[in-house]
């Protein structure tokens, strides 16, 4: 089966960016002139993916609010004439099919993709974290893990090499590489310390999944943070089904991270044709 459906869980507090997360969730900060939520399903959208589904919380109406249509915005757009801004807006709301189910409780990243199940059906299906921004000018990272998916069946996660001193931040692997940039995952450890993580190769915010991890996640018992943690359920569908790792081409920034997020904002406005020259030629000035 093709890969049609994705799921975005954006249920989670933003902590980290507080006081800016408030009153506007994490996944709607701007990088440049785009909320970071928009780049995430662009990409999904490139990679072929059809209805997206958001795992949402309290205080995430403005997401759902981005994606909708805005009366009075266009109206004011075109009664100014400004025809190139009115057509941004509409592709907004235009580019995908975009449904909404509400996640009651912070149980963990494998609670809110539960909360998915009746909307997938028994399809496999993608899942993507909202504060991953992946730049890739060829392939976008969920279509690389589609290429594996259609080649090999089976779950596929994407991969990324860190260092090993910010190894206890990701889900780590073992894994058997089968192929140029493909491996058969064999084992899984949920933030690991650098004594106990298997390799230096973490789970990105990627996934796509076989539709069995439901029942698993129905019956997953808590795990760290008292969490019902999606790398958990993932293990145990390894023992029934074979999970692929993807170790994506792109550069990717953790914008869940303040670093992260101010590194993606130049790396991003130095591709930007209409001033990256000159905003290059600021960042050399205040260097000096």
């Amino acid at each position: 089966m093709k890969v049609k459906k994705a799921v975005f869980p954006v249920a989670g507090l933003g902590t980290r960016f507080l006081p800016a997360t408030k009153s506007s969730p994490k996944e709607m900060l701007p990088l440049i002139d785009k909320p970071l939520v928009q780049y995430v399903v662009e990409e999904a959208v490139a990679s072929g993916i059809e209805q997206i589904l958001f795992v949402t919380g309290r205080g995430k109406h403005n997401i759902e609010d981005h994606f909708d249509i805005s009366v009075e915005l266009e109206a004011h757009l075109f009664d100014k004439g400004k025809n190139r801004e009115l057509s941004r807006v509409r592709e907004i709301a235009e580019m995908v099919n975009i449904f909404y189910v509400r996640q009651r409780q912070a149980l963990g990243l494998g609670h809110a993709i539960l909360c998915a199940r009746d909307f997938i059906g028994n399809e496999p299906f993608a899942v993507l974290l909202g504060d991953d921004i992946v730049d890739n000018d060829h392939r976008p990272c969920l279509g690389q893990l589609l290429d594996v998916f259609d080649q090999r069946g089976g779950s596929v996660l994407a991969l990324e090499k860190v260092p090993m001193e910010n190894i206890s931040s990701y889900g780590c692997v073992a894994a058997e590489q089968i192929g140029e940039r493909t491996f058969h995952v064999t084992d899984m450890v949920e933030k690991p310390s650098r004594d106990e993580a298997p390799s230096d190769m973490a789970i990105i915010g990627r996934y796509v999944l076989s539709p069995r991890i439901f029942d698993i996640l129905q019956n997953q018992v808590p795990g760290k943070g008292g969490e019902i943690q999606l790398t958990d359920a993932i293990l145990t569908l390894s023992k029934y089904e074979k999970v692929y790792g993807c170790l994506f081409e792109g550069l990717r920034h953790d914008c869940g991270d303040k670093l992260g997020f101010l590194k993606a904002t130049v790396d991003m406005a130095l591709k930007r044709k209409e001033f990256s020259a000159e905003f290059e030629a600021y960042l050399r000035q205040r260097l000096t």
